[in-house]
């Protein structure tokens, strides 16, 4: 009886390990999923970005995850340059077991970012950085959600053609890789479409000031134009549109999206930026599944409305999420395989990768045209997306 209680102890033992080499972990199977976030945490849409893709982990968490598996994201900060952008992708790929990559905001240091993605062979999903370049690499595992640069205003221009006809424009960017990109755009625009272009004004970002844009501003009295297109950030953009009411300059100010769809904008901007058109690539009166609940969603827990680098954002994750769930395996050519085959609806629009001109892996969509109007956006192009029509500014064209 003694020697029977002295192997008791290693009974039980031996049972408990025959049990556990039989029944899976319950744990294990809980573990889990990474999805790792670039994200340029002292950026103006920063917050509202983060505040999207969590929005959108609490819905997908909610639905029951990936495969029963719950999703987790891991933020990297980029802090919007090269080397710390290379090192935020390293470090979601090796250090926190990411098995895909979102985010992306900076064009500048995206392009760094997403070679170094190609290179540890792990799919990213670029969501708002715009340059051209980003998907013109032939990298494999590069995807991109918004519309490349060069897209932006194709909304802006059928506006431009149906609706007021510029007559002439002068365009006013900032020298880097997106506002080239759009900048550039817009020039081949006039050139095809017989408006004069009266002169093309790059501006260097670091030497911001009242008197650096006074300067450029009144070189464009000399010949004052129909139209004044800019392509700016929201610094920039507050500034500039300040700079160029002061001057009492009769010319219809138009964005190309970025810094002009913020409602920090409008904020900044007072009564300046009244009756102020911009391309955006979303409003919350397109008709897709899911934007307006997103919208108002938004609002009921920020108190303030998201534009299109929130839509983006949380649209992002769920393309993300739609594609792990889609996956053979979490290796990065089940979930290259699963991102080609994609063909889904998102609250940002329709999402759907493919090959064309020199672009790969590139999603395109149709985008809009806002006005401000007494300090809020409404969207004026297309006809059938919009909620008020174009009101001219009274001074504009008050010649004619």
């Amino acid at each position: 009886m003694k020697n029977r209680s002295k192997f008791l102890p290693w009974l039980i033992l031996l049972l408990l390990i025959a049990a556990l080499s039989t029944t899976p972990l319950t744990s294990s199977a809980a573990e889990p999923l990474v999805i790792g976030v670039l994200h340029s945490e002292s950026y103006p849409y920063a917050t509202m970005m983060k505040n999207s893709f969590e929005m959108a982990l609490e819905v997908i968490n909610k639905e029951g995850g990936i495969k029963g598996q719950p999703l987790k994201l891991i933020y990297a900060n980029d802090k919007g340059k090269s080397k710390p952008g290379e090192m935020a992708v390293t470090e979601l790929v090796e250090k926190a077991g990411a098995v895909m990559l979102v985010g992306a905001y900076q064009s500048s240091n995206t392009i760094y970012m997403a070679r170094i993605a190609n290179k540890l062979d792990r799919p990213l999903l670029v969501c708002t950085a715009a340059d051209d370049r980003i998907t013109q690499r032939k990298w494999k595992n590069v995807y991109r959600l918004n519309p490349p640069a060069k897209e932006y205003t194709s909304g802006l221009e059928d506006f431009f053609l149906n609706k007021i006809r510029p007559k002439s424009m002068t365009i006013v960017y900032e020298n880097s890789p997106y506002g080239t990109s759009g900048a550039m755009r817009m020039m081949w625009f006039c050139r095809g479409n017989d408006i004069d272009l009266r002169a093309i004004e790059p501006y260097h970002k670091e030497r911001l000031s009242d008197d650096y844009f006074k300067r450029i501003v009144d070189r464009l009295k000399e010949d004052a134009p129909d139209v004044i297109y800019m392509v700016s950030y929201l610094k920039d953009a507050t500034l500039l549109v300040k700079t160029i009411r002061e001057s009492k300059l009769n010319s219809l100010l138009v964005g190309g999206a970025g810094g002009f769809t913020s409602q920090k904008f409008i904020d900044k901007a007072g009564d300046n930026a009244n009756l102020l058109l911009t391309a955006t690539l979303w409003t919350p009166y397109l008709k897709y599944p899911g934007t307006k609940a997103y919208y108002d969603q938004y609002i009921h827990k920020y108190a303030t409305p998201p534009d299109y680098h929130g839509a983006e954002a949380y649209s992002a994750l769920l393309v993300a999420a739609d594609v792990l769930k889609r996956a053979d395996s979490y290796s990065a050519g089940s979930i290259r395989t699963a991102l080609d085959n994609t063909d889904l609806i998102t609250p940002f629009g329709p999402v759907k990768f493919r090959s064309y001109e020199k672009f790969e892996r590139q999603n395109s969509l149709p985008t809009q045209v806002l006005q401000i109007m007494n300090g809020k956006f409404e969207c004026v192009w297309p006809e059938e997306h919009a909620a008020s029509n174009f009101i001219a500014p009274s001074y504009w064209r008050a010649s004619d």
